[in-house]
């Protein structure tokens, strides 16, 4: 019940904007892999649309969503830096949450 959202004029520049403030929010190099996807979600409960960005440090993963399509998330969309420890993706846990 999850899959891409639909593909909108402007979406590869929204793209590279979220990865821009991922990197200079968290203080990524340019080397770092940030990816970013929207997700269309029909299970009741579920935001319609969400934009997923995941990216790595130190061999460890992050992860964090916003519950808005790609071309309304702002800067303030985004988690504080303090932040990061929460937003360690573990591997291996499956919910139905996230």
């Amino acid at each position: 019940m999850l899959g891409p959202a639909r593909k909108a004029p402007g979406r590869l520049e929204a793209i590279e904007r979220i990865e821009a403030w991922t990197r200079e929010r968290f203080e990524l190099s340019r080397d770092t892999a940030v990816r970013v996807w929207e997700i269309a979600c029909a299970v009741p409960g579920c935001p319609p649309v969400e934009t997923t960005i995941l990216f790595e440090m130190s061999l460890q993963r992050y992860q964090f969503k916003v519950f808005k399509p790609l071309g309304k998330v702002t800067p303030d969309d985004l988690p504080p830096r303090w932040f990061l420890g929460a937003l360690a993706f573990a591997e291996g846990v499956d919910c139905d949450c996230c």
